[in-house]
């Protein structure tokens, strides 16, 4: 299956990004690009790609034991960026440091379970919300994110989730994200809980 560890923004989070979005998709272009899903948002700290079954159990006991030693910490939507001209984010900004850090264990959790990891790479929050196929010009986009603040909020948990691809070749189809998984951060009662 193909899986990630992320954090997922609480929902009155993505309401307040939600109209800021669909501005971005009425500026000229837009509809060239494909957007992300609402339901989609989330921020990715360890892409683990395809994972072999037998070892979810243990990557799933390495990332309660990565969430038990990450505290709660503060964070907030701000601003946006791109990658290249192919992927346009929501930024943020609060305590990035313990994301980083949780980014970093979520990442050494894959590995120590065997997953196969690419090479890492310093980890930079964000929330991708389009994405194109060929490259794009991102700069009035981010521009119109500069502004953007949003409210902070207590990340507590990390969650593993199951990436669906679409398989029904419709345009504009978005993958489904399913949590197999969420850890609560910091020394709790330990025994995280699974998702139905």
């Amino acid at each position: 299956m193909r899986l990630f560890a992320a954090v997922l923004p609480p929902a009155d989070v993505v309401r307040e990004l939600a109209p800021e979005v669909d501005a971005l998709q009425r500026m000229p272009g837009a509809d060239a690009l494909r957007w992300t899903g609402r339901p989609g948002w989330h921020f990715t700290l360890a892409f683990y790609g395809e994972v072999a079954e037998d070892l979810v159990p243990d990557l799933a006991e390495r990332l309660l034991r990565a969430a038990r030693r990450t505290d709660p910490f503060p964070l907030s939507l701000h601003g946006g960026g791109h990658f290249g001209g192919r992927a346009l984010w929501v930024g943020a900004t609060g305590d990035v440091e313990t994301m980083r850090l949780l980014a970093d264990r979520a990442e050494a959790a894959g590995r120590k379970a065997g997953v196969e990891m690419e090479e890492h790479r310093r980890y930079r929050p964000h929330l991708t919300v389009a994405r194109s196929r060929d490259s794009a010009d991102f700069k009035p986009y981010v521009a119109a994110l500069d502004t953007f603040a949003g409210k902070p909020w207590t990340v507590g948990e990390l969650c593993l989730v199951r990436s669906n691809l679409p398989t029904s070749g419709v345009p504009g189809e978005q993958p489904r994200y399913e949590t197999v998984a969420s850890r609560p951060l910091g020394a709790g009662d330990g025994t995280g809980r699974a998702a139905g």
